[in-house]
């Protein structure tokens, strides 16, 4: 079964997700956006081993301490899509734009695509491609343990923005109702800000993407 802990960083306190096998303890990051030190010793006192970085989408605040974690600890960073490149390909005007500490460039070691898999031990997480919020922005899906990784796509109460480039609300909702509401209303999910909820809820109360606005 998957074991994780919320770790928010940085002054945007995004959710970055330390995630394990409980049964081998190999575990992976899921957007370490910053703070890396701070990460590191979470990984330290949880007696995990890390595999592999994470990356939803290529935001700074999702991506910031990748770079140094993967070379600090020998890890690949895997995703997001590879229409979130340009993201990436942006870290320093990011960085400016937001408010954070220059960053050296983040490669990705591998793109995901819509219906890979990623093995953590013996947990087994699946990738859906869900633009909108970025149009390279994937969410990740363990589905044995009911639980969804899912970025800036969907929050407690609202979804993503999508006013930045390339960014697109149809394609967003279109996301989330079609990918992630099939999935099961007892899927619970830790957005990249704000507090964990779950499908039914939102399907219930969303304002944005509640079933009743599209009777």
């Amino acid at each position: 079964m998957l074991g994780y802990q919320i770790i928010p960083v940085t002054h945007y306190q995004q959710n970055c997700s330390l995630i394990w096998c409980q049964e081998t303890g190999k575990a992976a990051f899921v957007d370490p956006g910053g703070e890396p030190e701070k990460l590191l010793l979470a990984l330290e006192q949880s007696g995990a081993t890390l595999e592999k970085i994470l990356l939803t989408h290529g935001h700074m605040d999702h991506v910031g301490a990748a770079r140094v974690i993967a070379e600090r600890c020998g890890v690949p960073i895997l995703g997001p899509h590879k229409a979130d490149q340009f993201w990436l390909d942006n870290l320093p005007q990011q960085a400016q734009m937001m408010g954070f500490e220059p960053v050296g460039e983040v490669q990705s070691d591998q793109w995901l695509n819509d219906g890979d898999t990623i093995s953590l031990g013996n947990c087994t997480l699946v990738v859906l491609h869900c633009p909108g919020h970025t149009p390279g922005h994937i969410v990740l899906v363990d589905k044995q343990a009911r639980l969804a990784f899912v970025g800036d796509v969907l929050f407690k109460g609202s979804v993503g923005r999508t006013d930045f480039p390339q960014g697109n609300h149809a394609h967003l909702v279109d996301s989330i109702v079609t990918k992630l509401w099939p999935l099961g209303g007892d899927i619970q999910f830790v957005p990249g800000h704000g507090p964990m909820s779950d499908f039914a809820q939102e399907r219930a109360n969303n304002p944005f993407v509640a079933d009743k606005n599209f009777g």
